[in-house]
């Protein structure tokens, strides 16, 4: 019953233990599906499933004939028209970082787009080249085919260089969209929560290093090999540093002016994009001006700058993986298609929530992977999506993927028309155009101030995960990452948080002990809390700090107390002891003897509960005893365990907590446990964890109930006065506890406590003042 009274509530209900919680409230008993039963489930057909897996594997299908024609496709268009263009730029530029001539980062940016339009669940993202999937299929390339194998340096053997490059970043692309595919079909699209967001941005934040690292030999124009190995970025800054003297002034020159107009413009569309219809296409004016201004000017012969060259006209034709290559990238390739997945789906997520609609983990791993596998049969390399060309796309008004099909077109063209009009352009530009794009990853440096302040364990995870991409490279650093990620993980659930619980305000509200002034803890009674699961790995710890909290090893006294009955036993035998109504009195001055000449070889009999039925006399451990016996005082009679929190507790866990507990039980110490979650009680009858001593009535449904019943039995056990209710039945009877609540100070609290009783189990608690204490809710 809760009856409202003012802004508090009174509520009277009996003190439920779950035993008597589940006899009064029927239980309803839920079939719970096995594997088999899911397994059936998953291939079961019928015309409803088959329409619904048809639309979840073609979402375009559902989207297309929906499509507003008349509202959207003008939108579309003038999207589509200024994301190709950025797509066309960030191809040829991220090709450099592949270590691949600049015409195959089209492929890149093309075949993706094509497969994602008839796959993909997002609306609004670009899918196309990456910078650090680019940087780490340029790692493969290079470590597979080195720079020193160029020889003399003519072109035959650059034009076979190539080749063999090109042909290793189309094989590692196919194979990690074949990685891609296989975790989409088998639904492994919540593998990306495994990357949290501080470690996927410390590792983009290093990524973004090694990119501007990997651009310096292109804007110094200088012959840095490449170092795909750890410390290599330390490798390659020395080289470059080594060779400082060779720089091409007019690619510096060049570079530096085109890199400042970037970042300019690009400050400038961020800081007046509410007020701009469109973000001022600086990638593409800066391209146009800098081919134009190189094509008349004739850089390549009157300063030896390196320019993009001949781009090849139309389509490769299709090829299959070399197999060898293969099997020498497929820990590269597993990394490739996990970050690629990762960055996609983030950004996907991103839109779909700020307009508004769903998109499907694992449909988007399948998109993603026929879209490399495609690209990798037509020499393209891994794609993902980028988030400036995304933020072009939707921020001109991008509605669906019919911009991203608009935006292939004008890759298209320049593949198929016009790509000979970006031959003269500079190397050096689309390496700037390139780190351009990179503030946004550099800005995330400010993170780790944020992090530090807000949680240190994530804040610890961004620096070591940026050190160990930045030093060991992008595969190793992020293998590394994950695993210290996880490490962090099993720290904290190793070293729970566990906290030694009172009473607050005199309600049913319990807390920890530290963090208040107005504290009130039954006499006698802990109530401690784990505030984590408990397994395997932190149960010793979980052990270590229940102790602590009572402040004695239950362990310790029961040997002691066993040993000191067999010195009892011994001294009474010879007639050292003598027995009075006032307890033992010793008659002879004991000599000490050592615990080892009491164990007697049989120490096993002193873990066994204490048996004093063959004693003239119960011995009360409270008491003083005879000089020559010593026993630890044990000031507490109840513990009660808090495991609201804990989730779940393993096999292993389970054997442990339960030694610990009758370790109590044997010192005659009550356990309760209180707030256990649905399942917890029934896993414990199936393991066997209940026995004579350890038994289903210690668990209640909380704290508060727990309390209330010790309270009642302590005070029925040293005999209560018992006096008539005024106003209710025979069984009725009002109990005054002789036992109160200690505060904070340490002193009893002067408040009387009133238990109405109805068969002792329904209990209505208030204190004279009339105020609620101790009401379970």
């Amino acid at each position: 019953m809760v009856e409202p009274v003012g802004n508090h509530y009174v509520i009277a209900r009996p003190v439920y233990s779950e035993n008597l919680f589940n006899e009064e409230h029927e239980k309803l008993h839920r079939y719970h599906k096995t594997f088999w039963d899911h397994l059936k489930l998953y291939f079961r057909c019928s015309p409803q499933r088959a329409k619904k897996n048809a639309l979840r594997l073609f979402p375009i299908a559902s989207w297309l004939p929906s499509y507003r024609f008349k509202e959207w496709i003008l939108s579309d268009i003038v999207s589509g028209i200024n994301t190709g263009l950025v797509a066309v730029l960030q191809g040829l530029a991220f090709a450099l970082l592949v270590n691949v001539p600049p015409g195959y980062g089209l492929y890149a940016a093309f075949f993706p787009v094509l497969v994602y339009f008839i796959f993909g669940t997002s609306r609004h993202i670009s899918v196309g080249p990456f910078p650090v999937l680019s940087l780490m299929v340029g790692g493969v390339v290079v470590r597979l085919v080195p720079d020193d194998s160029a020889g003399n340096g003519t072109s035959t053997n650059i034009s076979t260089i190539d080749e063999e490059r090109v042909m290793v970043a189309a094989s590692v692309t196919f194979l990690s969209g074949i990685f891609q595919l296989l975790l989409g079909v088998l639904q492994f699209g919540f593998i990306v929560i495994y990357l949290s967001q501080s470690l996927i941005s410390g590792f983009t934040t290093a990524a973004a290093i090694h990119v501007l690292v990997s651009q310096l030999k292109f804007m110094f124009q200088l012959p840095v090999p490449g170092f795909n190995k750890p410390f290599g970025i330390v490798y390659t800054l020395e080289s470059v540093f080594s060779q400082i003297r060779d720089t091409n002034i007019a690619d510096l020159v060049t570079s530096l002016i085109v890199l400042l107009i970037v970042f300019v413009v690009k400050e400038v569309n961020d800081r007046y994009k509410a007020k701009l219809p469109a973000p001022i296409p600086i990638e593409l004016l800066v391209t146009v001006l800098a081919a134009l201004i190189s094509y008349f000017v004739n850089f390549e012969e009157k300063f030896n700058v390196a320019v993009v060259g001949k781009l090849e006209k139309g389509f490769q034709t299709p090829v299959a993986p070399d197999v060898g290559i293969l099997q020498q990238c497929i820990g590269d390739s597993i990394s490739i298609a996990i970050v690629g997945f990762a960055v996609g789906f983030s950004v996907a997520k991103v839109y779909s929530i700020k307009h508004d609609y769903q998109v499907d983990g694992n449909q988007e791993l399948i998109a993603f992977g026929l879209g490399n596998i495609v690209g990798g049969s037509f020499k393209g390399f891994a794609s993902s999506t980028a988030l400036s060309r995304s933020g072009v796309q939707e921020s001109t008004g991008g509605k669906t993927q019919i911009a991203g099909i608009i935006s292939a077109v004008i890759v298209l063209i320049v593949i198929l028309a016009i790509g000979f009009l970006l031959a003269p352009l500079q190397k050096s530009v689309l390496a700037s155009l390139a780190l351009g794009n990179l503030k946004g990853m550099l800005m995330q440096f400010k993170e780790v101030g944020i992090l530090w302040r807000k949680d240190k364990y994530d804040c610890v995870i961004w620096v070591v995960t940026f050190l160990a991409a930045v030093f060991l490279g992008l595969d190793i650093g992020l293998a590394t990452a994950v695993a210290f990620q996880l490490l962090t993980v099993v720290i904290r659930s190793q070293i729970p948080s566990c906290t030694i619980l009172a009473n607050i305000g005199r309600s049913n509200i319990y807390r920890n002990r530290k963090d208040y002034t107005d504290i009130y803890e039954p006499e006698g009674v802990k109530i401690f809390r784990c505030s984590s699961p408990i397994f395997f790995a932190n149960i010793e710890f979980f052990r270590e700090k229940l102790i602590s909290a009572v402040g004695f090893n239950p362990l310790r006294v029961l040997r002691k107390r066993n040993k000191a009955l067999r010195k009892i036993r011994k001294m009474l035998k010879k007639g050292e002891l003598q027995v009075t109504p006032k307890g033992l009195i010793c008659m002879a001055n004991h000599a000490h003897e050592s615990d080892e000449e009491l164990d007697n070889n049989r120490i096993e009999e002193l873990d066994q509960p204490t048996n004093m039925t063959d004693l003239p006399i119960q011995i009360n451990w409270g008491a003083e005893l005879p000089p020559s016996i010593t026993v630890p005082r044990v000031d507490i009679h109840s513990i009660i365990l808090d495991f609201s929190s804990v989730s779940f507790l393993d096999f292993s866990a389970m054997r442990v907590l339960q030694k610990t507990l009758k370790e109590f039980v044997r010192i005659d110490i009550d356990i309760y446990i209180a707030g256990a979650h649905e399942g917890f009680l029934d896993k414990l009858e199936r393991c066997a964890f209940f026995d004579e001593e350890i038994k289903p009535s210690m668990f209640f449904l909380t704290i508060h109930d727990a309390v209330l019943h010790i309270l009642l039995k302590k005070d029925i056990a040293s005999s209560p006065k018992l006096k008539p209710a005024e106003k209710g039945s025979s069984n009725d009877c009002i109990i005054i506890p002789s036992d109160g609540l200690r505060s904070r100070e340490g002193m009893l609290t002067t408040m009387s406590m009133v238990y109405t009783v109805t068969n002792v189990s329904t209990i209505k608690h208030e204190d004279w003042s009339g105020k609620l204490f101790q009401i379970p809710a």
